[in-house]
């Protein structure tokens, strides 16, 4: 499984929270490509809903790790 920002972004407007299975039926309804499908379909299923893109890729970059200085512009 591997993951890249522009792969998760198809998930950005998934409907947290999500199991396993809801957001499989997501990306495919949504046009994601099979990358999406096939690393959602590795994830663990412990039958506990994701509550975030976080907890499906925990290296999902965030606001603060990009080195941009929003009060400039």
């Amino acid at each position: 499984m591997y993951w890249t920002f522009e792969l998760a972004s198809y998930l950005d407007d998934a409907p947290w929270p999500a199991t396993k299975e809801e957001l499989i039926d997501y990306a495919k309804r949504s046009g994601a490509p099979l990358e999406v499908v096939e690393n959602l379909e590795e994830l663990e299923d412990d039958g506990k809903p994701y509550e975030n893109i976080e907890e499906v890729w925990p290296d999902y970059p965030t606001k603060d790790d990009f080195l941009f200085n929003e009060d400039e512009y």
